[in-house]
């Protein structure tokens, strides 16, 4: 189970904080933080779809799927999602209503008209075939540097360096112990020591479920990341009263502006100003008063 350390690790863990707290980030306590990490992995390591697969479209789409998303949640949709656009052309070719009615759920649904677009592009300028390079890949809707490494790493199996959310969690726990305020130019160059380039598709997962373990286990070691930022209030947001608003008008076709400020219970003012914000970002179009899905 995530977030579980039998005694045998427990102890190695501890073993390990001390060694590096006195040593640093040696060869020799690299070696000793990639056994640990490996060891944990293949005793607790996740089976999650994504992992039972190699092909590029399928890790484009769990990749987005798993930007600020919870990975039960993406664990759920992710098959679903497969089902209905099984490639990079259905994908491309789907009316955008279809598109977000199958990311209904997974929120921010940008990621879904982002995740189109780039299966677009693919389509019409690389034959079909997701490029297999980190800086052709972030100038892709949706796709960052971090984004586009993981991709990388999953889908070609290349040893690219990158930090996210569980990576920088774990280099903190074991190599910033007693630090505050720690940058990601400073976790970058340990994170290419650690590399496994043999098997950076096996040790990024690796990485990834030890930080995900961590945060259950301990006071979540991101806090003292220079980059820390708490997530704000989902309840009662604006992007809880877009993500009403546009589940209504992907659920009936075509409303009113009046039926969706009686339906979603909020402010007048803020449902227009909602509506507007939609429209302008091309989820929703309007004509005399009605709105419905581009």
């Amino acid at each position: 189970m995530i977030g579980t350390l039998d005694p045998d690790q427990n102890e190695r863990e501890r073993q390990l904080l001390e060694v590096i707290r006195e040593q640093g980030g040696t060869p020799e306590t690299i070696r000793l933080f990639r056994d640990l990490i490996l060891s944990h992995y293949r005793t607790y390591g996740r089976d999650l779809p994504w992992r039972r697969t190699t092909d590029p479209y399928r890790i484009l789409v769990s990749e987005i799927m798993l930007q600020q998303t919870q990975v039960e949640r993406v664990a759920a949709r992710y098959p679903e999602f497969l089902e209905r656009f099984p490639d990079l052309e259905s994908l491309a070719r789907a009316p955008r209503s279809e598109v977000l009615l199958a990311w209904q759920g997974m929120g921010y649904n940008r990621r879904a008209i982002a995740l189109q677009k780039t299966a677009g592009r693919v389509v019409d300028e690389y034959g079909g075939d997701l490029p297999a390079d980190v800086e052709t890949l972030a100038t892709f809707p949706g796709i960052g540097k971090a984004t586009a490494a993981a991709i990388v790493a999953y889908a070609f199996n290349m040893p690219v360096v990158y930090i996210e959310t569980n990576i920088r969690r774990t280099f903190i726990h074991f190599f910033f112990q007693d630090r505050e305020g720690v940058r990601d130019d400073e976790i970058l160059p340990l994170v290419e020591q650690a590399l496994d380039r043999g098997n950076p598709r096996e040790w990024y997962g690796a990485l990834m479920d030890y930080g995900t373990g961590l945060k259950k286990r301990t006071v979540n070691p991101n806090r003292r990341s220079a980059s820390y930022a708490r997530q704000s209030r989902f309840e009662g947001s604006d992007r809880q009263v877009r993500g009403k608003i546009l589940a209504l008008v992907l659920e009936e076709g075509t409303v009113t502006g009046e039926q969706v400020i009686t339906r979603v219970c909020e402010d007048p003012g803020r449902v227009r100003r909602i509506l507007g914000d939609l429209e302008k970002e091309g989820f929703i179009a309007e004509s005399e008063g009605t709105y419905t899905c581009r």
